[in-house]
């Protein structure tokens, strides 16, 4: 039965990078001649690309594993990726788990699926060890299912080995793609009429530090930056509305590199700067490679030269040994910087990490109140950002019709990530449209009106 296998339904966990690279998976499997079907439904074979960045993305790695067994006893269940690489040991021993493929094989599931079928369902795993160098696997997506935005991976890996943090061990030292496969696979994109493109990676600020002459892996951003020249060329191609930046380093993020960003019409003025504390004895433990000064010089850049930028960031609450007076320097930092959003996490011991070990471990009765705190506070920065852009003139890229407090809208995304809402009409997504925006219909959305004067207010 599994020989005949016709149906394959994948399912995503993660970050993404998790999720360009899920969709080059679904690219390959309708090329050899599958049919995709949702993951709820009954399929021959079910492909879970796996998260292992906290403890609860374990477990919903786990239970997605274990769903498709139960949605079809006889199908052939395949965990690909971070929790592979980082949970092997016991996925290997899971009854329920056919394949295990690791973070650098994930664009050979085909030809593993293939071998599996050949060799009588026998279980198999191809993971590489990802302690030593290896090469950047070659992925390309040539096919879009979103036609307004689309990820774009331009490397994989990461060197900074933070403390508590267990992505290095998954996806091993940073490599970079070539310049020349990035640009030509955002031109096929393009050709296929995609509006938006985000470039993504692990540790996007890292691009290009493996490929420098003199082989310098010593993440020093300063000076002339491998990703800035990338973000310079790609904003070039031509038919290329809008470039995004996920998250990045904030050293890299000098005076002169935010000045000639600056200079690029089509790149987004959204900059997500990596922050996790706002106090140095906190980021020192957790071995992040600058301080709070520096980093607040680095928004301060970013303001020079882009008109109210969106500056988001992540932040931990409750890291081993952050005492009451450390908390409450992080947010006297975070309410100084005035963060346009913030994604808020509880800390979570990550095996085999340094700050699994440290003493100082905090109960969750702390981490839950803290996080509170955080929330509550975001919440706070997210309304006065949207406030400031009250009677303000935007483009803004159509995504999908949505119902909101009742109502059939059109919505979509400013350049600085609002989210907006407008009557809908006419409109379809991938259309830019011109609209000011009127007042906040919820705590993530704006309302807007058609700017038919098509001035700046």
């Amino acid at each position: 039965m599994r020989k005949n296998a016709k149906t394959i339904a994948f399912h995503n966990l993660g970050c993404k990078v998790n999720a360009y690279e899920t969709e080059i998976m679904i690219q390959d499997a309708q090329s050899a001649g599958y049919e995709i079907v949702q993951f709820s439904q009954f399929s021959d074979i079910y492909v879970i690309n796996t998260c292992t960045v906290t403890n609860i993305a374990d477990r919903k790695s786990r239970q997605m594993l274990h769903r498709a067994k139960k949605l079809n006893p006889d199908a052939v269940v395949v965990a690909v990726g971070c929790y592979v690489q980082t949970g092997g040991d016991k996925l290997l021993k899971d009854p329920l788990v056919d394949i295990c493929i690791g973070n650098n094989h994930k664009g050979e599931l085909i030809k593993i699926l293939d071998e599996f079928f050949k060799n009588s369902n026998e279980k198999s795993a191809v993971i590489d060890d990802l302690g030593i160098p290896s090469d950047y696997e070659k992925m390309t997506l040539s096919s879009i299912t979103d036609r307004v935005r689309t990820f774009v991976k331009i490397q994989d890996g990461c060197n900074q080995f933070c403390s508590y943090c267990a992505i290095p061990l998954a996806r091993g030292r940073v490599r970079s793609r070539a310049k020349e496969e990035i640009i030509s696979e955002i031109e096929g994109l393009i050709s296929k009429g995609c509006m938006e493109i985000v470039l993504t990676g692990i540790h996007v600020g890292s691009y290009g530090i493996d490929l420098d002459e003199k082989g310098d892996t010593s993440g020093d951003y300063g000076g002339k930056s491998r990703l800035i020249d990338l973000v310079e060329e790609i904003s070039n191609i031509p038919g290329l509305k809008r470039l995004r930046l996920s998250s990045v380093e904030p050293r890299i993020i000098t005076d002169e590199n935010a000045r000639r960003l600056s200079l690029l019409p089509n790149l987004c003025p959204h900059f997500h700067l990596s922050l996790q504390s706002g106090c140095d004895e906190t980021l020192k433990r957790m071995n992040r490679h600058y301080t709070t000064d520096v980093y607040y010089e680095s928004v301060l850049s970013l303001r020079k030269y882009f008109d109210d930028p969106a500056i988001t960031t992540d932040v931990i609450a409750g890291f081993p040994g952050e005492t009451d007076e450390e908390f409450d320097t992080t947010v006297i930092f975070l309410k100084k910087v005035a963060f346009s959003d913030m994604h808020i996490f509880k800390y979570s011991p990550r095996k085999n990490t340094k700050a699994a070990v440290m003493d100082g471990q905090l109960t969750e009765d702390i981490k839950n109140k803290r996080s509170d705190i955080l929330l509550d506070l975001a919440l706070e920065n997210a309304a006065d950002y949207m406030k400031r852009h009250i009677g303000k003139t935007e483009e803004i890229l159509i995504e999908e019709e949505k119902s909101i407090l009742g109502k059939k809208y059109m919505t979509g995304h400013t350049p600085d990530y609002i989210q907006a809402a407008i009557p809908s009409g006419d409109l379809t997504p991938g259309d830019i449209v011109s609209v000011r925006l009127t007042g906040i219909l919820t705590e993530e959305i704006m309302s807007a009106e058609i700017n038919d004067a098509g001035e700046d207010q």
